[in-house]
């Protein structure tokens, strides 16, 4: 089976555009308009059109379904369309969908999207408001009463458990944050441009829920953003030079709940992230010593700790001081989420990252990594999730 051997989707389907609404905290208008926004952008970054598009992916969180999307996007025919589920963990797998329609003839060029107002109208982090009965709900509904109600408190158990286990204490995830920060910083179209912060900064942001701090935790956003995807050889004759898809793969782990898997064995890492990880390095050919920067999801700091580990970077226990002293920052050992991320650029589940992955391949990113031709991308943690190898062309 795929997960214990290389598949063969890599080097088969390539990004050939990017786009994206602007970032804010009250867009003004509805998550269709913002969708159909950033699906115009990505194409006209592509060189193509509405009529070139066959095949669209999207999020079951997204309120805007592929058909309507395409309607008002001027799209005609549709021989493809899918949608991704678990929230952030489907960021990368719209486009492990999209690689795999085009790789095997069922779409020449599919858009993926996502679009919400996630601060003007429906805010995550408010937690669990009301659902309908699901057996996902069966999982939450155990922990609910407890008073873990939001995504904070979710992550919170599990960071909890990684600083005991490994002898920590929560300053560690200042460097993830000062790290992000500090690329946002740099970025126009972030939110947080022109304000970095720092360590002390972070230790002085009040508690959301022990052992998170505020700088801890992402933003809240409104926005869209799509990515187009497309043959190789085909993307080659378009505006930008291909960023090739190396590895695609999703991963879920054993015991594995959306967001409260607390009766594993081991609390201390991201099982669903090393499936991930191990089916993009069989697929890729790569290792970690061969990538050149990183974008790894960072809803949560301590998360952005533990995919160093899940990936190979350093060993289990060891992402802190591999983290300490820049190490995630443009001249550090990694540079990661040099868009500034979801702590800093925006909170978009992830879509916006794989967009600074094309960026740093094409060489146009505000805080470029020189020679970068190999980027790792992640989606959610502690959800089944998806994640990207990308590669420059040749």
């Amino acid at each position: 089976m795929s997960v214990r051997r290389r598949d063969s989707l890599g080097g088969r389907a390539a990004i050939a555009g990017i786009g994206a609404t602007e970032f804010s905290k009250d867009s003004g208008r509805s998550e269709l308009k913002l969708a159909v926004e950033a699906v115009r952008a990505a194409l006209d970054d592509a060189g193509l059109t509405p009529a070139d598009v066959d095949g669209m992916v999207t999020f079951t969180m997204d309120t805007s379904p592929e058909i309507t999307v395409a309607q008002a996007a001027g799209i005609g025919e549709l021989s493809f369309f899918s949608r991704v589920h678990y929230g952030g963990g489907a960021a990368c797998a719209t486009v492990q969908q999209a690689a795999m329609a085009v790789a095997t003839g069922v779409a020449d060029v599919v858009v993926c999207y996502r679009a919400f107002n996630e601060r003007s109208g429906r805010r995550f982090g408010s937690g669990v408001q009301q659902r309908d009965p699901s057996a996902e709900g069966v999982a939450l509904g155990a922990n609910l009463p407890s008073g873990l109600l939001t995504p904070a408190s979710w992550v919170a158990m599990a960071a909890q458990r990684y600083l005991h286990a490994f002898h920590l204490d929560p300053s560690v995830f200042g460097p993830v944050a000062v790290a992000d920060r500090r690329h946002a910083a740099n970025n126009p179209a972030a939110y947080f441009h022109g304000k970095p912060i720092t360590l002390a900064d972070h230790a002085a942001s009040r508690w959301i829920v022990e052992p998170l701090r505020l700088l801890d935790c992402c933003q809240e956003t409104d926005g869209g953003q799509a990515i187009v995807v497309t043959s190789p050889e085909r993307a080659r004759d378009l505006r930008h030079a291909p960023a090739v898809i190396a590895a695609a793969a999703q991963g879920a782990g054993r015991a594995q709940e959306q967001m409260t898997s607390f009766y594993r064995d081991d609390l201390t890492g991201l099982p669903e992230m090393g499936v991930v990880a191990r089916q993009l390095w069989r697929t890729s050919g790569l290792t970690p010593s061969d990538i050149d920067t990183a974008v790894l999801y960072d809803h949560f700091t301590p998360f952005v700790l533990m995919q160093l580990e899940e990936f190979g970077f350093c060993g289990r226990g060891e992402a802190a001081d591999f983290a300490a002293g820049g190490g995630l920052e443009i001249d550090g050992r990694l540079p990661v989420n040099t868009h500034g991320g979801q702590l800093g650029e925006a909170y978009l589940h992830g879509m916006n990252g794989i967009a600074e992955g094309v960026r740093q391949l094409r060489g146009s990113s505000v805080n470029q990594v020189a020679g970068a031709s190999n980027v790792l991308i992640t989606a959610g943690t502690g959800v089944p999730t998806s994640g990207l190898v990308l590669t420059a062309d040749g």
